[in-house]
């Protein structure tokens, strides 16, 4: 095979397929032998499908050769975070609690997938039930970012990330209740979504921070996750034709929270270009003080319900920071969750007025470039952090706020990548795949140094 299959895109691999110089089955089998030479620095799959990958290939070819593969994702190699049931197949959620539990069935996501012809590689690493912004758990190493192994992918959907990055799939799917696909994303060079409530459902799926959480694309272009949305979606999003100036305002530091200054530098250049486009650009600040007050009682409270047991049953076999979790969801005092669901609507009233005024808020999608493996800093341009949310203080303000966001690659701090994280108002996902395509073809974004390394 001539072409490197994995840097083709979504659109290039139907093109190719369409016109016979490429087939499903040997792109498949193309990313398995990729993943077998380079997954051992990465970490990023719990496990591999070859043989369900093969048989959705060579059902997609008969398609493409009785031309009727009209599947948006046919013959399409996608990798899937192990917090998805796909049939017969394990789902780990990250746990060495559920480490071989196989799947009885599809949940829904994975049904659209499947019904989309999509190719499932294999399912990506994650932090224990999404419970940390790192994809470190007890079934292995951690997830490394492909541009320096030594280095955190971040989480949890950080298998996925790393999967896209290093071209061991076409795409990838993961979830984002607090920053899991935008953090993860950012410390991966890649594209990743966070897509309004309720917009790409997981019927009958992992329950976890619920009130927040959304399943999106992770890709290395907007035009790949714009397709993979929509099969997530059931929707389409197709590049508007609108022209007109768009309202930004430009957050540097939410809530005055430390930013190293290599990405406060590139967060601001990112700016700077949404100004040169021809948009209006504005220093504003959203109103996002109090989200932990909602965010942190309410997933407490949906741990202690859905694994409290797990805590008296087997907590030898849970992470340092799922026990965490469990204990302070012990201690959750009921006042403060009846407290957070009243506050919870009015936060997001407040936010969604303030999108009266923008029409995008551009912001860093992380505090720092990726750190080392099982290294959170402590300090950040001199200033004490907290361990949790230290890195990454950035993302779950907007999953409280149930607007939409994504993380946009905008340069490289020391040979590693920097992300800007732009966010709409609930229901804008085609303005915000607009505006970030938008901004993705003026910077060109450069992996070069990453696809040499992985090549």
């Amino acid at each position: 095979m001539a072409k490197d299959v994995s840097l083709l895109s979504i659109a290039e691999l139907v093109r190719s397929y369409r016109d016979r110089s490429l087939s499903p089955v040997d792109v498949a089998e193309a990313f398995f032998a990729r993943i077998e030479r380079y997954d051992g620095a990465l970490h990023a799959y719990v496990e591999t499908t070859r043989d369900l990958a093969l048989a959705q290939a060579r059902e997609a070819e008969r398609a493409y050769a009785s031309g009727k593969a009209d599947a948006a994702l046919a013959g399409i190699p996608v990798a899937i975070k192990d917090a998805f049931h796909v049939a017969g197949v394990p789902t780990t959620l990250g746990s060495d609690v559920y480490r071989g539990l196989v799947s009885k069935g599809d949940s829904g996501l994975v049904r659209r997938l499947r019904a989309a012809g999509a190719v499932f590689l294999g399912k990506t690493n994650t932090a224990e039930f999404g419970q940390s912004a790192t994809t470190e758990n007890l079934l292995g190493p951690d997830t490394a970012t492909p541009w320096d192994t030594a280095r955190t992918a971040g989480g949890s959907s950080g298998g996925s990330a790393a999967a896209v990055a290093a071209r061991l799939a076409t795409v990838a799917v993961g979830s984002d209740g607090g920053g899991s696909i935008r953090i993860p994303a950012a410390f991966s060079g890649i594209f990743g979504l966070k897509p309004s409530p309720g917009l790409c459902g997981d019927e009958h799926g992992f329950r976890g921070m619920s009130e927040f959480v959304g399943a999106g694309p992770m890709a290395r272009s907007v035009a790949d996750a714009r397709i993979l949305l929509g099969v997530l979606a059931g929707a389409r999003f197709e590049r508007g034709a609108d022209t007109r100036p768009l309202r930004v305002c430009y957050c540097p530091a939410p809530e005055g929270r430390p930013v190293d200054p290599a990405v406060a530098d590139l967060v601001e250049r990112a700016a700077r270009v949404f100004e040169e486009m021809g948009h209006s650009l504005e220093e504003d600040h959203p109103p996002i003080q109090g989200w932990g007050d909602i965010f942190g009682p309410l997933v407490l409270e949906e741990e202690h319900r859905e694994r409290g047991h797990l805590l008296k049953l087997c907590p030898d076999r849970l992470t340092r920071y799922e026990r965490s979790t469990l204990e302070a969801a012990v201690a959750l005092d009921p006042d403060d969750v009846l407290r957070a669901r009243a506050l919870l609507p009015d936060f997001r009233g407040r936010l969604d007025a303030f999108f009266d005024r923008y029409d995008v808020v551009l912001a860093p999608a992380t505090a720092v470039p990726p750190f080392p493996l099982g290294q959170r800093p402590k300090f950040i341009r001199g200033v004490a952090v907290d361990r949790l949310w230290g890195a990454f203080p950035f993302t779950a303000p907007f999953n409280v706020g149930g607007v939409a966001a994504a993380a946009v690659p905008c340069g490289l701090a020391g040979g590693l990548p920097v992300s800007a994280q732009l966010v709409v108002r609930a229901g804008a996902e085609r303005l915000l795949l607009d505006a970030a395509q938008d901004f993705e073809e003026a910077v060109g974004f450069d992996r070069g140094p990453l696809d040499s390394m992985w090549t």
